[in-house]
């Protein structure tokens, strides 16, 4: 497939998609629900699970791009990436599960448990997650059908959120009063190690989807073999990849430390013991921070099902942008705002998430432009070398993200399942509000940069295609 026509059926978009969902399932457990796993469950301080999630991201910094340079070199009869998705789907759900299974542990003995869970769910997600995001550049090379394929995977990623923010907690509850039933201790460890166990099993059966039912087309102009330090050499030589990979950092760091401290913002600050009011509704306590969960995500939904004609009447650039615009003036609100405004709190979510939602599918289409801009320019493509950086930019966002909102509760006395100070209160404010809103404001500064706009995609897949008609 050398032309711009590409097109991709709803059925294989679909699959594609699919694989996401998959992902996500584990994504937003981890960033949603980890950190509170870790300190009011699993019993770490929250400055020593900061840490664990600092280290482990130093270890995991070089493995991303190792995974692509390998995909790269890659050839079967599934083609490059196809392959890594069915022989490490088994393994990714296993260790998945195996971050929220507790055994029964001394103090010391449970953080080098969750060193060595954590650190090897990063290794396992990169093998996956590496060669599946490369595998959109390979299914087609039409600009706006890799937008399409975006929003597909963005939605599916968004539904697989709506069933851990929809069910997490549910579970969580229902598996931990019934274990309580049976042996009289009940406890949310239980609870969360069924909840991932169901997780671990769905992802499985939607990444082999994918794999069945995707195919690789786009073959390289060259398939000249490229030594690894020429590979890194046109990679940092590729200015629209340098700029989109500090914006995709920037705006998985705003999604993962403001996601992760919805808990603690709901426990620690409003705090409400009994009914709150929404809208003139009452809904429980218990509810809130599901319900708050659900709102944004399926607003997200809605924002990305608009991102094709967005996208297609004012451009990738100007969409992604002013999503992260608005989401940073409405991040910021959030600080002025009393623990008894609800139903401002609801609204914020569901426009911050209807804008946000947007960006995060951009950014991956995106990424496989970059890709093609790479091959004009060097006559080489290296698809999942590239991609690597964008699973790179997400897991630097849940797991830096993670150390950061870790100190800053420890710098605010943050002390689990105790009462909160006024400190406590203001620093659970800081770390919902306005470190998330920092974060993407850097992403907007650094897109005024990017050049790569939707007519340069365009003569650049021209040109590929006359070059690989006269190869």
């Amino acid at each position: 497939m050398n032309s711009q026509s590409g097109k991709i059926s709803v059925v294989e978009k679909t699959a594609y998609g699919l694989g996401d969902m998959a992902s996500n399932l584990f994504y937003q457990t981890f960033t949603m629900f980890l950190l509170y796993f870790y300190t009011d469950v699993f019993g770490i301080s929250a400055a020593a699970a900061g840490t664990m999630f600092l280290v482990v991201r130093m270890l995991d910094t070089f493995y991303d791009p190792l995974v692509g340079i390998m995909a790269d070199r890659t050839k079967s009869k599934y083609g490059k990436f196809r392959p890594w998705i069915l022989y490490t789907v088994v393994p990714f759900g296993v260790i998945g599960f195996l971050c929220f299974f507790t055994p029964e542990l001394a103090t010391s003995a449970k953080l080098v448990y969750a060193y060595v869970t954590y650190t090897a769910m990063m290794f396992i997600y990169s093998t996956i997650n590496v060669p599946y995001g490369a595998l959109m550049a390979v299914m087609t090379n039409n600009s706006l059908e890799r937008t399409s394929l975006s929003a597909f995977r963005s939605i599916s990623a968004f539904v697989g959120g709506l069933i851990v923010q929809g069910f997490t907690l549910k579970i969580v509850s229902y598996f931990g009063l019934l274990k309580a039933h049976t042996d009289g201790s009940a406890n949310e460890q239980f609870g969360f190690s069924v909840a991932m166990g169901i997780y671990s099993l769905l992802a499985v059966m939607m990444f082999l989807t994918t794999f069945f039912f995707c195919k690789e087309r786009v073959q390289p102009v060259s398939d000249e073999k490229t030594s690894l330090r020429r590979d890194v050499k046109d990679l940092f030589s590729n200015v629209p990849w340098l700029i989109l990979t500090l914006v995709g950092v920037m705006t998985c760091l705003y999604v993962a430390i403001r996601n992760g401290s919805i808990i603690y913002y709901f426990k620690y600050y409003v705090n409400n013991a009994g009914t709150a009011d929404l809208f003139g509704f009452k809904i429980g306590a218990e509810a809130l921070v599901s319900t708050f969960m659900v709102v944004g995500t399926a607003c997200s939904i809605i924002g990305t099902i608009l991102l094709k004609p967005m996208a297609a009447w004012v451009g990738k650039k100007r969409v992604y942008m002013g999503s992260m615009a608005i989401g940073t003036l409405l991040s910021v609100a959030y600080y002025f705002l009393e623990k008894d405004q609800i139903s401002l709190m609801f609204l914020f979510q569901a426009l911050c998430n209807l804008v946000v939602g947007p960006a995060m599918a951009m950014m991956w289409s995106m990424y496989a432009d970059t890709a093609d801009y790479s091959e004009w320019k060097t006559g080489r493509r290296a698809t999942g070398l590239i991609y690597s950086s964008a699973n790179f930019a997400q897991k630097f966002g849940w797991s830096i993200g993670g150390a950061i909102a870790g100190y800053l509760l420890a710098y605010y006395g943050f002390v689990a399942n105790a009462p909160a100070t006024t400190e406590t209160e203001n620093g659970v404010r800081v770390l919902f509000a306005i470190m998330p809103a920092f974060w993407s404001l850097i992403a907007v500064m650094a897109l005024f940069f990017y050049k790569l706009d939707e007519q340069k995609v365009i003569d650049i897949n021209k040109e590929l295609a006359e070059m690989a008609t006269e190869k």
